[in-house]
C-alpha cells in the first residue's frame, strides 16, 4: 500500500494534542467562514462531527482575540488562529490559547515585531505555520523573478523565513507554499521538501467552487510523499472540504474512513434506479466504521467481474439484484431489499 512508503523523517509538531509529521497520520483541516461567534462555534462543531481534525479561524482584529477562549471551550479539536498584518493580533491570540498560529511573515512589516511573535510562541510552546503564498511574496524576490510567481520564488521566500526563525532559536514550524496555479504549487512543494524536513500543510489556494484543482494538486503532492496536513479550499460550505479531503486520502490509501462505496457510471444496460440505491446505501453506512468496500453495479456485466476487489457487491438485473462476496453470488433479492441486505452483510462481515 502506498501509505506504507509515506515520508517519515519530517519533524514531529504538536498542535494542541494533534501530532503531525513523522509516522503520524495526515490530518484534515478546514476553516470557518462565519463572523458571529455563536455561528462559528456551531460551524466548528458540525465540522468536528464530519471528520475535521484541525480548524482554522480568521482573527480579523484585536477585539476578536478575546473570543478564542470561548470558542475553545465549546470545541474538541485544536484551533488555529489565522493572522495577517497586525502582529499584536498574533500576540493576543497566543495569550488567549490559540493552539497554532498561521502567519505569512511577508505581511508583518518589521523583523522586530516578528521576533516578538516568535519569542511569545516559544514561551507558550505554540507552533507557527509559515504560510507563503503568491499574494504576499517579498518585493525583492518578486523583482528577482521578473515579477512572476514561480515555484522558485515561493521556495526562496520560505527558506528565507525558515532561516530567520531558526536564527531566533525557533523550530516549532509548519510550512506551506501555496498558489492558485496547480503546477506551480506542486513544483514548489517538491522543491521545498528537498531542502527541509519540517512538516507541511498542503493545499491549493483560491481553488474556487470546484474540487478539481484541489484533488489534482493535493493528490499529486501527497503521491510524492509530501504533506502532513491538508485543506481543500472551497468557496462555500466547508463541510464539502472535509468530504473531499477524506476521499483524496482514501483514494491514495493513506487513510481509511469506514465503508467505501464504488459504483458504475451507468449506461443503457443499467437496471433499477442505481443513483437512488447508491445514495441510500451511502446514507445508511455513514456512521459505520468498518473498513469495507461495497460495489454497486447496474448490470451483470459490471458485477463480480469489474468489482472483484470489493468485499460485498450488488449487481442489478431486470428483475432485482444479486449479492456477491468473494466473486461468488450468494443470494438473489428484490430492489427494495438491497440496502437492508447490504447492511446485514456489513454487520456480519468479519474483517479478520
Amino acid at each position: 500500500m502506498y501509505g506504507d512508503f509515506l515520508r517519515e523523517d519530517t519533524k514531529i509538531i504538536n498542535i494542541g494534542g494533534v501530532k503531525i509529521g513523522g509516522k503520524n497520520k495526515i490530518a484534515i483541516q478546514s476553516m470557518t467562514n462565519k463572523k458571529n461567534i455563536y455561528a462559528i462555534i456551531k460551524q466548528i462543531q458540525s465540522l468536528e462531527e464530519n471528520g475535521c481534525e484541525l480548524i482554522r479561524c480568521a482573527i480579523p482584529n484585536l477585539e476578536f482575540t478575546k473570543f478564542i477562549k470561548k470558542i475553545k471551550s465549546k470545541i474538541k479539536i485544536p484551533l488555529i488562529a489565522d493572522i495577517h498584518f497586525d502582529y499584536r493580533i498574533a500576540l493576543e491570540s497566543i495569550k488567549n490559547g490559540a493552539d497554532k498560529i498561521r502567519l505569512n511573515p511577508g505581511n508583518i512589516n518589521s523583523q522586530e515585531k516578528l521576533k516578538e511573535i516568535i519569542n511569545l510562541a516559544k514561551d507558550f510552546k505554540v507552533p507557527i505555520r509559515i504560510g507563503v503564498n503568491a499574494g504576499s511574496l517579498d518585493k525583492n524576490i518578486l523583482k528577482k523573478y521578473n515579477n512572476k510567481i514561480t515555484s522558485d520564488a515561493l521556495v526562496e521566500s520560505a527558506i528565507n523565513y525558515i532561516n530567520f526563525f531558526n536564527l531566533n532559536n525557533f523550530d516549532n514550524i509548519i510550512l506551506s507554499v501555496k498558489s492558485s496555479n496547480v503546477l506551480t504549487t506542486i513544483d514548489a512543494y517538491k522543491k521545498l521538501s528537498i531542502k527541509t524536513n519540517y512538516p507541511m500543510h498542503v493545499g491549493i489556494t483560491e481553488a474556487g467552487i470546484s474540487v478539481v484543482k484541489s484533488c489534482v494538486g493535493i493528490g499529486t503532492i501527497l503521491y510524492n510523499k509530501i504533506g502532513n496536513t491538508i485543506r481543500v479550499s472551497l468557496t462555500g460550505n466547508p463541510l464539502e472540504e472535509i468530504k473531499t479531503a477524506r476521499e483524496i486520502l482514501s483514494s491514495l490509501e493513506l487513510r481509511k474512513f469506514g465503508v467505501e462505496i464504488i459504483s458504475c457510471p451507468t449506461c443503457a444496460r443499467t437496471n433499477g434506479n442505481l443513483l437512488k440505491i447508491v445514495k441510500d446505501i451511502k446514507f445508511a453506512c455513514k456512521n459505520i466504521n468498518k473498513n469495507i468496500k461495497i460495489a454497486v453495479m447496474g448490470c451483470e456485466v459490471n458485477g463480480p467481474g469489474e468489482a472483484r476487489d470489493a468485499d460485498i457487491g450488488v449487481a442489478c438485473s431486470k428483475n432485482g439484484a444479486v449479492i456477491f462476496k468473494n466473486k461468488k453470488i450468494i443470494k438473489k433479492i428484490n430492489f427494495i431489499e438491497i440496502t437492508s441486505y447490504v447492511l446485514e452483510e456489513i454487520e456480519n462481515y468479519n474483517q479478520n
